[in-house]
């Protein structure tokens, strides 16, 4: 089955993946490992990371393609496919990826979110920068080594309380 995606050329996205198993904590325990592998990528098939966050069980990513390229699908494909080969065995795996040969370290899918306009592209940088907090992991957004909010504070575009104290509003990011 072909799911239908955003697919416009040199736009930016927003994409979250999950592991199959989301109590386990491979991102994180591997996140060298990770970048690693993204960083190869992004060599053959370059993309720009406007944002990201490696939680221990996903990941939120803001990507900006190049001009003429909407081929992001491949890109996620080597990522899982690289970090999964590295990674050591130990997943559960159901009968239909066994019988096809697959690891089950990633979930099959995942969600991605055509970029609108800059108010969007500044909403879900948030969202990104906000979900150690979120999720419990950190008080403060700055205090989650495994985001690029780091880069954030250290240019200048954030100040290094943000994502605590009650500095955010409302914190939702639109989810509602």
């Amino acid at each position: 089955m072909r799911y239908r995606r955003a697919r416009d050329e040199g736009a930016t996205y927003f994409f979250t993946l999950n592991l199959a198993e989301r109590h386990r904590t491979l991102l994180t325990d591997h996140v060298d490992m990770l970048r690693d592998v993204m960083r190869d990528v992004q060599r053959r098939h370059p993309f720009h990371i406007g944002a990201l966050v490696i939680l221990p069980d996903h990941l939120h990513a803001v990507w900006t393609l190049p001009r003429g390229d909407a081929d992001y699908p491949t890109r996620w494909m080597t990522i899982k496919a690289a970090f999964s080969r590295r990674v050591a065995p130990g997943e559960q795996r159901s009968a239909s990826r066994a019988s096809k040969g697959e690891r089950g370290v990633w979930q099959r899918r995942y969600w991605e979110h055509l970029i609108r306009d800059e108010a969007d592209y500044a909403r879900h940088v948030d969202y990104i920068h906000y979900n150690p907090v979120k999720h419990g992991l950190a008080r403060r957004a700055a205090e989650w080594p495994f985001s690029s909010i780091h880069r954030y504070i250290e240019r200048g575009a954030l100040p290094a309380d943000w994502g605590g104290g009650g500095n955010l509003g409302d914190g939702d990011f639109g989810e509602r």
